[in-house]
């Protein structure tokens, strides 16, 4: 046995090193609260047109392409919503990032 802490005899002992940690990321967490409320609404609203464009398409026998545009609007928008809630993405949707692209 030898009185040596760690390593070989006549080394010198191993100071442990401060693991650095990144500050806790508030504005991260405020933005993920506000853009899940907004995605929580895109959703109703998705199911809502999508009510519409089925009573649509039962009279009329072929859907409404302009609330098809909207509705790929809006699931684009949403997805770009949970992406960010989910770290996928960096970028901030809109309100404080770019409007979403048409899919």
């Amino acid at each position: 046995m030898s009185d040596t802490p760690s390593g070989t005899p006549g080394s010198p002992p191993q100071i442990p090193v401060a693991v650095q940690h990144n500050p806790f990321p508030v504005a991260r967490l405020l933005y993920s609260i506000l853009y899940g409320f907004i995605a929580w609404m895109v959703l109703h609203i998705l199911f809502f047109v999508g009510a519409i464009q089925f009573v649509v398409f039962a009279i009329n026998g072929r859907v409404n392409e302009e609330l098809k545009s909207f509705a790929s609007t809006l699931f684009q928008y949403e997805s770009e919503l949970l992406a960010y809630i989910c770290f996928v993405r960096e970028e901030l949707p809109f309100p404080f990032g770019p409007l979403p692209k048409h899919a």
